[in-house]
This record gives C-alpha cells, structure tokens and sequence, in this order.
C-alpha cells in the first residue's frame, strides 16, 4: 500500500507542490497542508464511525465533534481523494433534483415544501462560510456567479430564477444580465444574457475539506487514510473492519458516494458513477485573467450538459465540462475539454494546459440526494449528482441531527422513493446513457 508524503507550505499564487498519492490536478498542486493521517490499526471504540472522508464524512464528523461525540473516519485512500477533491470548487443554490424533491416530499410537507427546498438551497452557503470564518480555513473563498443563457431560449427560465429570487427577498443578491451587457462580465461570444448571483460562491475545494478536517481532529475526531473497509458487521454495536484494525461503534455511517462498493446487496443499482473531466490553464496573468472574467466570477450555462469554469487564486482558468456516463475516465480530458474552452474563450486558443484530471460524480436517477438507513443503527448518504459542495453541507448537518435523535429532515429525505436499477452497474450507467441522449435531444428543441 502506497503511504502519503507529507507536503506542508504556505501557498502562495502559482506555487507548486506535488504529491503523487492525489491525482495530477490544480489541487493537488496547491495544497496549503496535505493530510498526513494514519492507518487504522487495532481495535478502537467510539461513539460514530464513519466511512469515508470527503466532504459527508469529514463534515458529519465535524458536526457530531461540535456536538461533544467521539467519532472516527475511516479513509480508503486520502482524505478528500475522490471527488471532493476533484470538482469544479462552485458553491451554489442550484439543489439536484428539486423538481422531483417538490412532487415527492410535498406528501409529507404539504404546503410547506416550497419553503423547505428553497430554504435548503441556500443552506449550505451558510455553513460554508461559517466554517471557513469559525476555522480559519484559507479555501480561496470568493462570491459571484453567472447562470448564462446559451440558447436565447434559456432567458425564460433565468427570468424565472430571477423572479423567484426577488419573491424570497433575494432582490438586492440577484440581477438580470442581458446580452448587450455580457462584455462587461465575460469575454465570449457565446452567451445570450445570464443570471448574476452574488450569494453564490467559488473556492478551492480540497484546501477546504482538508480544513475542516483539522477542525474536526481539533475536537478529537480521530482520522485514518489508506485504509480501506473490507467489512462492517451491524448489530446493537456495528463494527468497521478493516486490513489491519475495527472501529466499534454505536452507529456507522456511510459516506462513500460513488467511489464505494460496501454493503453491494442493499446498496447496488442506486448510485452510478459519472465522469467528469476539468482542465486548468497556465497562468494568464492578471490583466488576462481581467480582460476574460473582470469581476472574477464563477460560471455555468444553462444547458443539461453544461461547461462550467472560474479564475484560480494565480489567475488561471480552471474549465470543466460534459460528462461521461460509461463509468469509465475519459481518455483524452484535453482533447473533450479544449474545443468547449476555446469556443467560449477564442483569446485562449492554443493555450497550454499545465492540469487535467477527472473525478467520478455519483448520479441518481431522479437526482435526489440518497439519505437512508442499513439497518438500526447504520446510516448512509450519497448521490449529489454533480451538485456536491453545497449539499454535502446540507446533508451532514441533517445526518448529525439524525444520529443524535433529530430525525425529521432525515425523514424527509429518507421517505422519497428512488428507482433502483436491477443488475450490473454496467447496466445502470447505459440507462443514464439513454436518459443522457434524450435531455441532449430536448435540448436542441428548447
């Protein structure tokens, strides 16, 4: 088993430090302070354990530590390995599935469901920037962004966006920009108007769950990487076990979403893994970087499969886009991902790529968020279906609130039905395929 380096600096714009144990990306390149925890080894005895440390895990365990609990979190490889550590670092209020979330959580929330999913959608902003100011935790943290209209088409639905925004007392968070405008934002050509959200936010997201892993062991949570779970056993006292250790606790949680295979009989046919590919420029200088995006915002389009992209802390573009529903990495991410860029950038064509890397995102057939149980007294959670940042947030405030007895927004989530697709995961990821192929050909008709 390959141990982790310890890489420790204080970054600085376009300072480089790689470790090898992470995949090849910007993160990894600018880590602050790589994590540098132990193999499980022995027997241990705790109050929570729970497996898996990217952002559910390490933020669950942060909320049960706050709440005076002793928890562990066991690793596979590195904390925020997978796909926290991967993704395109975009906090926003844009909820995976709400429209399916509406319909079915409506049978238990009445008329209060429009409140509850719009009150959720913000949620996680909060306890972002609480955490971050609470811990001094240095994630590059800026706000703004643009939902831009590819399609002229796409306006209506931002208007839409834009109204329900200014209803819920957003009017002075929100504005509507119109294409004569876009200049003054973006340097492309290939947007018809955008939305602009001051409340959404970007950051650099492995520095930040790595933060608030400190913060978590600064409470006692105990943190073990590269150490993978080979068993749980449940009961009135599950146990994780692994190589070379347990963790015995009074309750599990699981928090792998779509890098692990536990518990295979009850959990399979539920989440599917997604391929994601970004890239990362050289370094553009400030008065590109300017000249690009001058108020230094994050971006996605409106179209279901969507490019999205922001400016680094050492000004460089960070891009990423489509997806790849096989199951599999792409091959070539600089091949699928440079047209988009260079299309909606033509200054940048031709620009070296210093960064390309891919991450898998676990994808939920009806893209609600997965909350439920295993048995008594083993919990999981998963499926943020590219939306991870700001819902991971959410959801391990509400698994804390339910390990700790306060069930009701568990309830709410753990009560939606969620199709499950009989047989290989190979067979799963053709169905998203199909359904992939269909929302690409409605949306050449919208």
């Amino acid at each position: 088993m390959l141990i982790a380096t310890v890489t420790q600096s204080n970054r600085k714009p376009g300072g480089m430090n790689m470790n090898q144990d992470r995949c090849s990306s910007y993160y990894t390149a600018t880590v602050n302070q790589d994590s540098d925890y132990p193999e499980l080894e022995g027997d241990h005895r705790v109050d929570v354990a729970i497996v898996g440390g990217g952002f559910t895990g390490i933020n669950t365990a942060l909320e049960l530590a706050e709440r005076g609990l002793k928890v562990a979190v066991i690793e596979a490889e590195k904390v925020a390995w997978g796909a926290t550590g991967r993704n395109g670092g975009q906090v926003t209020g844009s909820l995976s599935g709400d429209e399916a979330m509406g319909k079915q959580m409506a049978k238990k929330l009445g008329t209060g469901v429009d409140d509850f999913i719009w009150n959720l959608r913000w949620r996680g902003h909060e306890i972002i920037k609480s955490r971050v100011e609470k811990y001094k935790i240095d994630c590059d943290l800026k706000f703004g962004h643009l939902h831009a209209a590819y399609k002229p088409s796409h306006m209506k639905e931002l208007h839409k966006s834009y109204d329900e925004a200014v209803k819920r007392g957003m009017g002075d968070e929100v504005e509507m920009i119109s294409r004569e405008q876009m200049p003054d934002y973006l340097e492309s050509p290939v947007y018809h108007g955008a939305l602009y959200n001051k409340k959404n936010m970007h950051l650099h997201s492995l520095n930040l769950c790595l933060g608030e892993a400190r913060a978590a062991e600064s409470l006692g949570t105990v943190i073990f990487e590269n150490s993978p779970v080979i068993d749980i056993k449940h009961g009135a006292t599950p146990k994780v076990i692994t190589a070379k250790g347990s963790v015995t606790a009074n309750t599990v949680m699981l928090a792998g979403n779509a890098y692990h295979r536990l518990e295979r009989m009850k959990m399979s046919g539920k989440i599917f893994p997604a391929a994601g590919g970004i890239v990362t420029t050289e370094i553009l200088g400030d008065e590109v970087a300017e000249i690009l995006n001058p108020k230094d915002l994050a971006v996605y389009d409106c179209r279901f499969v969507l490019d999205y992209y922001r400016m680094t802390a050492d000004k460089r573009l960070l891009f990423g886009g489509g997806a790849n529903y096989s199951g599999r990495p792409s091959r070539d991410i600089e091949a699928e991902m440079r047209p988009a860029l260079e299309k909606t950038f033509p200054r940048l064509k031709d620009v070296k790529i210093d960064f390309k890397w891919s991450g898998m995102m676990g994808i939920v057939i009806n893209r609600i968020p997965q909350l439920g149980k295993l048995s008594d007294n083993v919990f999981y959670a998963q499926g943020y279906s590219g939306h991870g940042i700001a819902t991971t947030h959410i959801v391990s405030e509400i698994m804390a609130k339910a390990i700790t007895g306060h069930l009701e927004d568990f309830d709410t989530f753990a009560g939606c039905s969620h199709v499950r697709i009989p047989g290989s995961e190979w067979i799963g990821n053709q169905f998203l395929a199909i359904g992939m192929w269909y929302y690409l050909l409605m949306e050449k008709l919208r």
